[in-house]
């Protein structure tokens, strides 16, 4: 019996996708889900392809009480800006929770996986940051700096932002873009650590394979949100920065344990306080968040498959009542 799926490209997606306080809610739910228990998601399978310089990873989870489930496949190659290619791509298949059948084709080269990633970023800086946060910082020029900030003033409305890059000229055009979609003053700093000197609410998004953030940079009243480990080489933290911290709170311990800052600070010996709590947890009150405007907090994102459900699940309902996108019979 033929079924209808709906195919929709980044193009489509990029009209009708928005980063706003209702993707920020729906990924939530889904940090939420994750702490109640019942959801079913298997680890991140991933494959580093050294010999390419590429990597390949794939994620999915079943959400109980969600009508559908996806599956994410993210590749990224890095050397195809030399061929006038993208470096990153991919795309989600959200499949019918009830009969497996598919659904949807979200050809959206990542482009929702950065939705929800920053979507992640303001759930942390919701639950960690300080309730006054007037500047922000963010260490990497890409497109998820941008994204980090613009999803952190949607929870945290700061007046200023700072940006550090490793190329001055980025990270110039990163603090103009910011400066004009959010109507802050923006700044450029030569030192990672004058940016978070001056910082209540630092995002670290860089591909970094050794800190950009050390341990002695941590000030009171500070809050530092992780997102760019997320393969077994990369480390973006000061694994010292860690246990310094008054709180370090992961997306998936299972996951930063071995992909994320989590997994640097186990292998230097210097994180001795066990389990830490996660992002769900903290969101639903079952684990202590900041106790006062001058601990410092520390965030690890590493991205889940319940993240990619969660917006594919929310992504299908604006694409319908849109239009959007092809229809198929299969």
């Amino acid at each position: 019996m033929a079924h209808d799926i709906q195919i929709v490209t980044e193009a489509e997606l990029r009209e009708v996708a928005e980063l706003d306080l209702p993707l920020v809610d729906v990924i939530e739910r889904a940090f939420v889900a994750l702490a109640e228990g019942g959801v079913v998601m298997p680890p991140v399978m991933s494959m580093e392809l050294e010999a390419v310089h590429g990597e390949v990873d794939v994620k999915t989870a079943y959400i109980p009480g969600m009508s559908g489930f996806a599956i994410k496949v993210s590749p990224g190659f890095f050397d195809n800006p030399k061929l006038g290619l993208p470096s990153l791509n991919g795309l989600m298949i959200l499949f019918s929770a009830q009969t497996g059948l598919v659904e949807a084709l979200f050809l959206d080269n990542g482009y929702l996986t950065d939705l929800r990633t920053a979507a992640a970023g303001a759930v942390a800086a919701r639950h960690l940051a300080p309730a006054t946060v007037t500047t922000a910082g963010v260490i990497g020029t890409g497109v998820q700096a941008r994204l980090q900030m613009q999803a952190a003033h949607l929870v945290r409305p700061f007046e200023e932002v700072l940006v550090w890059g490793r190329d001055a000229q980025r990270a110039a055009a990163c603090a103009a873009d910011l400066k004009a979609s959010l109507g802050v003053r923006a700044g450029v700093t030569s030192d990672p650590a004058d940016l978070v000197a001056q910082s209540q609410l630092v995002v670290t998004t860089t591909p970094a394979r050794e800190p950009v953030l050390r341990a002695e940079m941590l000030h009171p009243g500070l809050h530092v949100t992780a997102m760019g480990s997320d393969q077994s080489g990369k480390n973006e933290i000061d694994p010292a920065a860690l246990s310094a911290a008054d709180l370090y709170v992961a997306d998936r311990v299972s996951q930063v344990e071995l992909m994320g800052e989590l997994r640097s600070a186990k292998d230097s010996g210097l994180w001795t306080r066990g389990i830490p709590a996660e992002l769900g947890q903290v969101v639903t009150g079952a684990a202590p968040g900041r106790f006062s405007p001058e601990d410092i907090t520390i965030c690890d994102l590493t991205g889940t498959g319940a993240q990619d459900t969660a917006i594919a699940s929310h992504m299908i309902s604006i694409v319908r009542a849109a239009g959007a996108g092809q229809v198929i019979e299969a």
